[in-house]
């Protein structure tokens, strides 16, 4: 407002010429074009100069957003198809995340329960009907950006993208905890199996104990890797983390079978 105020002369505009008048003006005229994006939760806008891969022009929308889950999984190159929903995350502002010491295992009834029923998935989307792809946003607890980095991402374009999103160590741990944000369990195993040579085990582990989960998310990955046919001094790493409960591969499975090895229920079949 400062600088249109300040250049209105200059720009021999009216007095009585408003700033959105202005900005309406450059966007029928110009190159400046204007994104609004109703999500339920929060309508977001923002503009860019002439046209910008979609990818691109999302991250400007939301501040601090980065790509996760599914879309994270694309980018990293472990799958092979081509996802209808983008996920763009970020994270909630310091404070709003209650602070934890250390994490504690929820009881046994409490995953149970929780994980009998179908999963808490965010209706903070919305279709983008030109480009037939659906955008989800997801609020994520405060991390400190732990495993979010950015980078050139090639997908074949005139040229590469300019993207922020999870390294692939913290993409197969979201990807672990929230597979229906990523095509479901069987899409998650095959991620693990592409990832073979790329992933840090040691690093994921790492950052997985950082995360401080009150489940014990460590048995689901143990499993992954194993399923996947990692090195067996990889997959140790996880096998000697305690395993207190019994825990679930998913949500609302219906009929599962039980693995002892990691206490852990999986589709039947799988």
């Amino acid at each position: 407002m400062k600088i249109f105020n300040e250049e209105r002369a200059s720009w021999r505009l009216a007095q009585r010429t408003t700033l959105h008048e202005f900005v309406d003006f450059l966007v029928g005229k110009t190159g400046l074009r204007r994104i609004t994006l109703a999500f339920p939760q929060q309508s977001v806008s923002g503009y860019t100069w002439g046209e910008v891969p979609l990818l691109e022009a999302l991250l400007g929308l939301v501040k601090d957003s980065y790509y996760s889950h599914y879309t994270a999984v694309r980018i990293h190159g472990l799958t092979e198809q081509l996802p209808k929903t983008v996920y763009l995350s970020h994270e909630k502002r310091r404070g709003e995340t209650p602070h934890k010491e250390a994490p504690t295992l929820y009881p046994q009834e409490k995953i149970d329960e929780a994980f009998q029923r179908p999963p808490r998935m965010s209706s903070n989307q919305v279709e983008l009907e030109e480009e037939g792809i659906r955008v989800m946003l997801l609020e994520t607890t405060y991390q400190e950006g732990l495993g979010i980095s950015a980078g050139e991402v090639n997908f074949g374009g005139d040229r590469p993208l300019r993207l922020r999103y999870t390294s692939l160590e913290r993409t197969m741990i979201d990807i672990a905890v929230r597979p229906f944000y990523a095509g479901g369990v069987f899409e998650v195993a095959k991620a693990f199996e592409n990832a073979k040579g790329q992933l840090s085990v040691n690093a994921m582990r790492a950052m997985l104990k950082k995360l401080r989960f009150g489940y014990p998310y460590h048995q689901a990955i143990g499993f992954y890797l194993e399923r996947a046919g990692y090195r067996s001094s990889h997959v140790d790493l996880f096998m000697r983390d305690p395993m207190e409960r019994d825990f679930y591969l998913t949500h609302a499975m219906g009929r599962t079978a039980y693995n002892s090895r990691w206490r852990l229920h999986v589709p039947e079949g799988f």
